[in-house]
């Protein structure tokens, strides 16, 4: 599985190593992904995503299933 939030589809970025001498070199900034088990009140079952730790603190505010609409998932295959 590639390094890819499942609900909002983050991903690493390219960036630029600085150094004290300004020499850069390529870096990948990674996301920070956490597998975790969210209880869906709708399938009345646990699912578990891998997640960005941005996705978690928009699940605070919004529905699981309103998200996964959003994203195109269904929550039902997983």
């Amino acid at each position: 599985m590639s390094r890819k939030c499942q609900l909002t589809g983050k991903k690493a970025n390219n960036a630029y190593a600085v150094s004290h001498s300004h020499r850069r070199t390529k870096k990948l900034q990674e996301v920070n992904l956490q597998w975790k088990r969210i209880w869906w009140a709708e399938g009345n079952r646990w699912v578990r995503l891998r997640l960005s730790t941005r996705a978690l603190k928009t699940l605070e505010h919004r529905s699981l299933e309103s998200l996964a609409k959003e994203a195109g998932i269904d929550l039902n295959r997983l």
